[in-house]
């Protein structure tokens, strides 16, 4: 068993000051079999309301309003993961379990997770990569899988800011480098081409030396693909492995387009700068939650702002905040 403190600072700065945000991030932890959340604290300033819900896939989302005038937005999510040991997954399966694995898909709801979908379409240079890497039904599904996730890993080449979050695959594979999003994209396409069911993971990711490529930041993305006996299997093809207890997943979907951490939109005429920062610490024993917080430079006046209590609504406000309370009721 293992413990993992995460803090995860992102921080929007606009030219000139804006009158609203609307925001909902995807920073929380799941908790499943192998991981649990004991703790998830999210801050946000300029102070406002935070509300929470879960999505059809079971991630954790938060979203909130800032109706006042503010120029920076700074957001920060605190999380503790307990994450115990995961089973290795055998070497291969029997090639007769393609025909186990279609009839389990055929009366499962795995549609989703099948179709293409916006990073994720098929196009000729996807199905010419296919072709190049021998992606067709051949031995069993997880010796197939393990042989597409090593085959990409040595098709690319890992180059950071060589591609940005909008870009669709054909980019990556056309100039045959990227970062952990493209190889990500690219096996749940070609995998899905097989009518493996494969879905999209974000999180984190804590650095150890048999990991080749290290995420920016700590943040990672792997696939996650439907196998007859094992259920759902994650594979690395940036790093060329099976996933273990250093990959710390925090939401699932179709692709990016489903589980960016932050998606927003604001009012005002200003152009917008982004950073973000992440810190993972691996733990023998669960940490105090209160733990010193190493900060990047600048950034404690803004955790400091974060955790100040709510300010005193006018009663203007309270009055338009429950006016919109009943209006959303």
């Amino acid at each position: 068993m293992r413990f993992y403190s995460i803090r995860h600072l992102t921080r929007f700065h606009y030219s000139n000051p804006i009158c609203e945000t609307l925001m909902e991030t995807r920073m929380h932890p799941r908790t499943d079999p192998n991981q649990r959340c004991l703790h998830f604290a999210l801050s946000v300033s300029p102070r406002c309301q935070v509300f929470a819900y879960r999505d059809h896939l079971g991630n954790s989302v938060h979203h909130f309003d800032i109706p006042v005038d503010h120029k920076t937005l700074v957001i920060i999510a605190d999380s503790l993961i307990e994450m115990q040991t995961i089973a290795p997954a055998p070497d291969r399966l029997d090639p007769a379990d393609w025909q186990l694995l279609d009839e389990m898909v055929s009366h499962g709801d795995y549609w989703e997770m099948l179709l293409p979908s916006h990073f994720t379409r098929p196009t000729p240079r996807l199905r010419a990569l296919a072709h190049q890497l021998e992606v067709v039904r051949r031995d069993d599904p997880l010796s197939l899988l393990r042989d597409i996730n090593s085959r990409l890993h040595d098709f690319f080449s890992y180059a950071p800011e060589s591609t940005r979050v909008d870009s669709l695959i054909d980019e990556a594979i056309e100039q045959r480098k990227g970062v952990c999003q493209d190889y990500a994209h690219t096996m749940i396409a070609l995998v899905r081409g097989l009518g493996i069911p494969c879905r999209y993971v974000s999180g984190y990711q804590h650095h150890r030396r048999e990991v080749e490529h290290q995420e920016p930041l700590a943040s990672h993305a792997w696939v996650e693909a439907f196998l007859p006996h094992l259920g759902w299997v994650s594979f690395d093809p940036t790093n060329n492995l099976l996933v273990h207890e250093s990959h710390i997943r925090t939401a699932i979907g179709r692709d990016y387009a489903d589980v960016p951490p932050t998606r927003g939109i604001y009012r005002g005429n200003s152009a917008e700068e982004l950073h973000v920062a992440v810190q993972v610490h691996e733990h023998e024993t669960a940490p105090s939650i209160d733990q010193n917080w190493q900060l990047p430079e600048d950034w404690s006046i803004h955790i400091e702002r974060a955790q100040e209590p709510l300010p005193q609504a006018s009663p203007l406000q309270q009055m338009q905040q429950l006016e919109q309370q009943q209006q959303q009721q």
